[in-house]
């Protein structure tokens, strides 16, 4: 099992990519220009700063398509409230969960504090947190778990912007944002469709409102949502943001990346990044002005693209499983965990906030398959080690719920999974029916299982815990 620790993110600089950079020492201190025949720099350069600029990138895209009046959108500073658990199909998207209706958000902190009020949850689970557009989460609920294994109390945070000075209600807790937007999302647990009436009223109960409206000035300012040139085109397309990202070429992600960074500056402040950028013509807020060497660009941004979608060393895996452990939701200086971590799991939380362990092998390391039976056994004492709660569910390889599912349904400890003698716990995963009774249904295709668990245990992050193999049968 590979045990996660904190590995410093690392441009791949040489002396030859790095003439000019002076605060490196042992490099010539001599400007790329000075050597245009060499362009080597331009390809690593191009491929570091993809991974560094692609989670503010993303985040700026997915905002885009969620603000606005349309159907399944909410303007800025107000909340989106899912009605219903999501239904069976390839339009949803990936990995929806079946165990919490989400209701979302996005902030604008730049003219005033936003104050986001939670309702006493009465013992019922619910995960609130707040990310800035680096994907750094700068609020959560898990800490409250500490004291209770679910449920919140009525509580206000304010969420205040950067340079912002004033004075907030005495009821409410300050928490600073170092970017001019946020993204919030408060998840309550769902027990399924009878239970969707006492959920709905929780959501009724939530407020995001302005502070200039918290107080009662009913003449308050609407801020204008921020949204680059190429945000109406980004929302139209219906395909997930992450998608949208990647089918952007080196011109159209970089001044995408430009734009960005004037609102939100880098967190933690990186001048050296920064400079990497201004090498190859990307300063934040002007046109981009990328070398005339377009080959180049091209493979240093299908190197940014891969070094995405590899799993950095400090990801955790054991048994096919692969889960993220103590960095995630606070990266520091790890851009590749960071970008990583927003291109397989957007919008996931700190270790203390939840854990989703995604597996696609069997045992013997063969694809798994809704045609195969598979057997997931739990030791007495190897359950999921969680606060809150946990659950598997079954997509397909794609991350969508398969239509030949029988049910919306995941197995776990709240959907009445039943132990073994012992103490122990098996889960059967089929597309056909099993006699066991904690029988997943899954795709009659190649699928992939999701273990969520919601406020989770140190041990589930700290590479003392593993998920057990998937077994075929």
């Amino acid at each position: 099992m590979i045990k996660n620790r904190r590995e410093p993110f690392s441009f791949h600089w040489t002396c030859a990519s790095l003439a000019g950079l002076a605060f490196l020492a042992g490099c010539v201190s001599s400007s790329p220009s000075a050597t245009p025949n060499t362009t080597g720099w331009i390809k690593d350069e191009v491929a570091d700063s993809y991974v560094f600029g692609y989670p503010l990138v993303l985040m700026g895209v997915a905002r885009d398509a969620a603000v606005g009046t349309d159907p399944g959108q909410a303007p800025i500073n107000t909340l989106r409230h899912a009605q219903a658990l999501p239904p069976i199909g390839a339009a949803n998207p990936t990995r929806p969960g079946l165990d919490t209706l989400d209701s979302t958000g996005w902030l604008d902190v730049s003219e005033e504090p936003v104050i986001l009020s939670l309702p006493d949850s009465h013992g019922r689970y619910v995960d609130a947190r707040v990310l800035d557009m680096w994907t750094n989460v700068v609020w959560s609920t898990s800490s409250q778990f500490a004291t209770r294994a679910a449920g919140i109390k009525a509580q206000g945070i304010a969420f205040v912007g950067p340079g912002w000075k004033g004075d907030l209600p005495k009821n409410v807790t300050r928490v600073d944002v170092p970017t001019r937007n946020a993204w919030v999302s408060v998840r309550i647990q769902s027990n399924g469709t009878r239970d969707l009436t006492a959920v709905r009223k929780l959501q009724r109960a939530i407020r995001v409102v302005p502070l200039s409206v918290y107080v009662g000035d009913t003449h308050a300012a609407q801020i204008a949502p921020s949204r680059s040139n190429a945000a109406d085109t980004a929302a139209a397309t219906g395909t997930t943001p992450a998608a949208q990202v990647a089918a952007l070429d080196a011109n159209g992600f970089f001044s995408r990346l430009a734009d960005a960074l004037s609102d939100n500056p880098p967190t933690p402040a990186d001048p050296h990044a920064l400079k990497i950028l201004s090498d190859f013509g990307v300063t934040p807020g002007e046109p981009v002005k990328l070398p005339n060497a377009t080959a180049v660009v091209n493979a240093g941004l299908a190197d940014g693209h891969e070094r995405v979608a590899t799993p950095p060393s400090n990801v955790l895996s054991a048994n096919g499983w692969s889960w993220f452990g103590d960095g995630v939701g606070n990266y520091g200086p790890d851009y590749a965990l960071r970008a990583y971590a927003a291109s397989a799991q957007p919008g996931i939380g700190t270790k203390d906030d939840e854990v989703r362990a995604v597996v696609t092998q069997d045992s013997d390391g063969h694809a798994l398959n809704g045609a195969n039976r598979y057997v997931i056994h739990f030791a007495p004492n190897e359950l999921p080690p969680v606060r809150g709660f946990w659950s598997i569910t079954a997509y397909t390889k794609d991350g969508a719920l398969g239509e030949s599912a029988p049910a919306r349904l995941a197995v776990g400890d709240r959907s009445g999974a039943r132990r073994n003698r012992d103490g122990s716990l098996d889960v059967t995963v089929s597309s056909t029916r099993s006699k066991s009774g904690n029988w997943l249904p899954a795709p009659r295709s190649d699928l992939q299982l999701v273990l969520r668990l919601y406020a989770p245990k140190p041990q589930a992050t700290d590479g003392s815990w593993q998920p057990p193999a998937v077994v075929r049968q």
